[in-house]
């Protein structure tokens, strides 16, 4: 049952988005035929696969939304005045999935909340008509379904349609000639029967016997057609219910998906990718060896450096190949704002265009999974905080409608995520001020703040400029727990923003633990690692050839003068006596459109490391691209050149 539900869980969420997003495809636009059958299927399904579980408010609320789908199917009309009722349905049943997942049931207060969905949505049918279900079955058949789940998961995983009926012969029909079992033996490919009163017997002394009190449920895997063919002579007496593929994908999965598809937790895509990357520190400590054996047997060790190479290629397709195991399209979390938005805007009377860019790009699960909370909290404060009321936003000439823009694009191994919004933007003389306000600064320490640093502040605990807080959000309200949960996945938030045009916050984030390759150096006895794609050459230098400019040193390479910088005094070491030695050991590293010259003691070598996202005490430690381990068990800190040259 537990494997049950955990399906449910999944399939219910992608029922609830689909749904969504047909419904939200209509908004202002017209009747979608294919899009409106799209809802009513993803809803019909949901309804029916709630029915396996103790969630009767749930299938009440669907079951109303259903209801308010079909009439709007078959008499055509738009969505005008339909849309808020049936996307709040949505929410809700979004809601209680959470709930059942966290707390194993529906929250308190559940009932009365479908109570209130389902009146709204019988009131919205046109004219008070209640829809009446051609093939209404999905509640009584879900009882059926659940007892012969084995059956079902096997013919759907062969490829067959599975089909549930219910035949309730009238009450006269021994005296009309019929027989109900022999009219049911005439259904071919039963899988299952199920005999039932259909109303409680009565007391010896009242039996009739010529009276039929019966109901049958049946499972079939013949086309609806031919049963229907069937039983044509009794069509008010039967119901037909299809058993949703969904369903059957909650104990096996079926037909040809079943052969395409296999879910496997994520937790052993993780163990396979911590056995690749020991795979790597081993690999990687064979170069030594080669090393070694190439001294004594030069030969010999010729051999063994291609078959360390042939090793090299392997271990780097099976890290891609499991990489790609757990690479999604950000569009599984960003579809999910659209509604969220329009309800946030609805609640806050300003109306709003969403725009979502990128939602292609790729991210590991974790990644994509763990965006959502701290997205919705900056796309809330944006309409909450930054978007400006309709008449104020007319008083400064812009458009009545604001605009917040979602954005993801892959910049190398990173994901970067951006919220843009054509907001008030952030007044940094009302941050210093809040500061103050809030003994968080002296009025001194706050006056000394420049623009950039004063907008830092926002991402202090329990900071906030609000005069209110709302039950949406509060711009500087929870904004630390937004960079806690970005740096936890091994990111980075920052924030730019124009007063009276907007703010842009922007999310760098890893799009999955990678293998790459760096240049390993020594600088005051520590080792780091950098990144090759950064680095242009490397090369020994006469420190003749060193000459100052400014405040600083440069050198001539190939008729360009480039610019020298030390690393140690990056990393924030003193400055050093004049290095030793007659020749400089130098990256040529490009930042921007510019070649830089970072001085090192010495370059040690090569290495192609599984880069981890930084943890621990080392989270948002500036200047720091992730850590990897080494062969001989040593952490290896790998350097984020842009981020220190900058």
């Amino acid at each position: 049952m537990e494997e049950l539900l955990a399906q449910f869980l999944i399939e219910g969420r992608e029922l609830i988005q689909q749904a969504s997003e047909d419904l939200l495809a209509m908004d202002g636009a017209g009747v979608d035929h294919a899009r409106l059958d799209s809802a009513f299927r993803a809803v019909h399904t949901l309804k029916g696969s709630v029915g396996l579980f103790d969630l009767a408010p749930m299938g009440r609320a669907l079951h109303a939304a259903e209801d308010l789908l079909d009439v709007l199917r078959r008499d055509g009309t738009g969505l005008a005045g339909f849309l808020d009722p049936l996307l709040a349905c949505l929410s809700a049943c979004e809601e209680w999935l959470d709930a059942l997942e966290r707390e194993g049931g529906l929250p308190p207060g559940a009932a009365e909340q479908a109570s209130r969905i389902e009146a709204a949505l019988r009131h919205s049918l046109p004219s008070g008509e209640v829809a009446k279900a051609k093939e209404d079955g999905a509640d009584w058949a879900a009882p059926l379904i659940a007892e012969e789940e084995g059956a079902i998961a096997a013919a759907q995983a062969a490829g067959q349609t599975v089909l549930a009926l219910r035949y309730s012969p009238a009450e006269d029909c021994f005296f009309l000639g019929d027989d109900p079992l022999a009219i049911l033996r005439q259904v071919p490919e039963l899988l299952a029967l199920r005999v039932s009163p259909r109303e409680p017997w009565p007391p010896a002394a009242e039996f009739a016997p010529f009276s039929c009190n019966l109901r049958f449920e049946a499972l079939t895997t013949a086309p609806a057609e031919e049963v229907r063919r069937i039983l044509r002579f009794m069509p008010d007496q039967i119901s037909l219910a299809p058993v949703p593929v969904a369903t059957a994908g909650l104990v096996e999965g079926s037909g040809e998906q079943a052969a395409r598809f296999l879910r496997v937790d994520t937790g052993r895509v993780d163990h396979l990718l911590s056995v690749i990357g020991e795979m790597m520190v081993a690999k990687n400590a064979l170069a030594a060896l080669v090393e070694r054996v190439a001294g004594l047997d030069r030969e010999l060790g010729r051999a063994l450096g291609e078959r360390r190479q042939e090793l090299d290629r392997l271990t780097g397709e099976a890290h891609r190949a499991i990489i790609g195991l757990r690479m999604v399209p950000l569009s599984q979390t960003f579809r999910r704002f659209p509604r969220l938005m329009r309800e946030a805007s609805s609640e806050l009377g300003k109306p709003l265009v969403f725009d979502i860019q990128g939602e292609e790009v790729l991210a590991d699960k974790a990644v994509a999974d763990g965006l959502f909370q701290p997205l919705l909290h900056l796309l809330r404060n944006a309409l909450d905080h930054g978007i400006e009321p309709v008449a104020r936003r007319a008083a400064a000439g812009k458009p009545g409608a604001g605009r917040i823009r979602l954005e993801a694009a892959r910049r190398g191994d990173l994901i970067v995520v951006t919220v843009t919004d054509d907001g008030a933007g952030i007044d940094p003389k009302a941050m210093r001020e809040a500061a103050v306000r809030r003994g968080l600064l002296t009025a001194e320490a706050a006056q000394a703040l420049d623009d950039t640093a004063a907008m830092e502040l926002i991402f202090t605990p329990g900071f906030s400029t609000a005069a209110r807080v709302t039950a949406l959000s509060g711009r500087g309200v929870g904004m630390d727990a937004v960079r806690t949960a970005v740096e936890a996945m091994g990111g980075r938030v920052s924030l730019s923003s124009q007063l009276g045009q907007g703010t842009v916050a922007r999310l760098s984030l890893p799009r999955a633990a990678v293998i790459t390759t760096v240049i390993t150096v020594m600088v005051r006895g520590e080792e780091f690692g950098v990144p090759i794609e950064g680095i242009a050459e490397t090369l020994r230098l006469p420190r003749g050839a060193i000459e100052p400019i400014g405040g600083g040193e440069a050198f001539v390479l190939r008729e360009k003068t480039v610019p020298l910088l030390r690393l140690d005094r990056l990393l924030g070491h003193e400055a050093s006596a004049e290095p030793a030695g007659e020749m400089a050991r130098l990256l040529v590293v490009t930042a921007g459109a510019q070649q830089v010259g970072i001085e090192v003691d010495a370059v040690t070598g090569r290495a192609d490391v599984l880069l981890r996202p930084l943890s621990g005490l080392l989270t948002g430690v500036p200047g720091l691209q992730g850590t990897a381990l080494q062969g001989d068990g040593r952490v290896l800190l790998v350097l984020d050149m842009a981020e220190l040259l900058a």
